[in-house]
């Protein structure tokens, strides 16, 4: 019997042509239990090239009762250790596929900015390029430091001058207001002309005696009318036209607020209570006090057209202040009159007041 004529205890050598059919589709033992295979969207060219490892007879599968045909090229060990490097790359690139993303896009095209991507084109932030690039901001110069060195040295000269000067107006406020010393006898005259009149004080708003009258100067005259008449007129009040200019006005004027209230002052710290001058102030503060008040009528038309101030008298209206509600103090709150005697005026005080 030929050695390739089958029988029982026959040696069994390559598959037959046949054989070898039935046997290709037989489908290879390492692949009778399917291992898991991860789903993937898009086929990988990896994927493609490891197939046909897998079309073939595997070399390690024997069927019983066939004969093996020695024209059926045995599959050697060169194939597995092939096709299985090809499958388990394949299977490695699903799993990184299920953990990055897509597996079929492109990794350059990814890199590039491709429809698929969100991030693409997100600066990335670098802390060193950041330090780098960014300008450094300066804050900004207010004040004095803003300016010039030029007008610096201008505004630190006049701040120099105003400290200065409110040190000699405090200083001589103090030696005004203090006993007398040595520095106000020797100084005196420097001082009263630094504090009068606009700096002058006194203690009449304070304890114990604070000042709780109203004073107002009043004033009449005679006058000569065009026709050579004479008339008198009624009582001008001029602390109430003063007080009246002074109400609303934010700023008002020193004459307005103290011209008359200090020459009667001046007049009365210089007579006795019978208008008899003391000293030679005393007609010096009588003379002042008729040219402020003749020419505040000439200001007001008290002469009318064509007449002429002559005479005038000056009187003072006294009212106390009316104690609050809750003091038990009784005061009088008829007013007392202090009248002058007329004064004759000359020519030179009608016009103006100032001869």
């Amino acid at each position: 019997m030929d050695v390739h004529d089958g029988g029982a205890g026959s040696p069994k050598g390559p598959n037959t042509s046949r054989e070898a059919e039935a046997a290709a589709e037989t489908p290879p033992a390492r692949d009778a239990v399917p291992r898991p295979r991860t789903e993937l969207s898009s086929p990988e060219p990896a994927v493609s090239r490891a197939e046909p490892a897998d079309l073939g007879p595997s070399p390690l599968v024997e069927h019983a009762g066939s004969e093996i045909s020695p024209r059926v090229e045995p599959a050697g060990p060169e194939l597995s250790p092939r096709a299985e490097p090809a499958d388990s790359d394949a299977v490695r690139r699903a799993e990184r596929a299920d953990l990055v993303g897509d597996p079929g896009s492109d990794p350059a095209g990814d890199s590039v900015g491709g429809p698929e991507s969100d991030s693409v084109g997100d600066p990335v932030a670098d802390p060193v390029a950041g330090l780098v690039s960014e300008p450094r901001r300066t804050e900004a110069r207010t004040g004095v430091a803003a300016l010039s060195p030029r007008y610096q040295v201008g505004a630190a000269l006049a701040l120099a001058v105003v400290a200065v000067t409110v040190c000699v107006h405090v200083g001589m406020v103090f030696l005004h207001i203090a006993p007398s010393n040595t520095v106000t006898k020797a100084h005196g005259k420097a001082i009263d002309d630094w504090i009068y009149p606009e700096f002058e004080q006194n203690w009449k708003l304070f304890a114990p005696n604070p000042l709780q009258q109203n004073i107002a100067v009043q004033v009449r005259a005679q006058v000569r009318t065009a026709d050579g008449g004479s008339r008198t007129t009624g009582w001008y009040d001029l602390s109430a036209q003063d007080g009246r200019a002074i109400d609303g006005n934010l700023v008002p004027s020193h004459t307005q607020q103290n011209e008359l209230r200090r020459a009667w002052d001046f007049f009365t710290a210089t007579h006795d209570n019978g208008n008899r001058p003391v000293g030679l102030r005393g007609a010096l503060s009588e003379t002042y006090l008729r040219r402020i008040v003749v020419l505040r009528l000439d200001r007001g038309g008290a002469a009318g057209d064509g007449g002429v101030v002559e005479r005038i008298q000056v009187r003072s209206q006294t009212t106390n202040v009316t104690p609050p509600k809750w003091s038990t103090e009784k005061v009088s709150t008829s007013p007392v009159y202090r009248e002058l005697s007329w004064w004759s005026v000359p020519d030179g005080e009608t016009e103006g007041g100032t001869r």
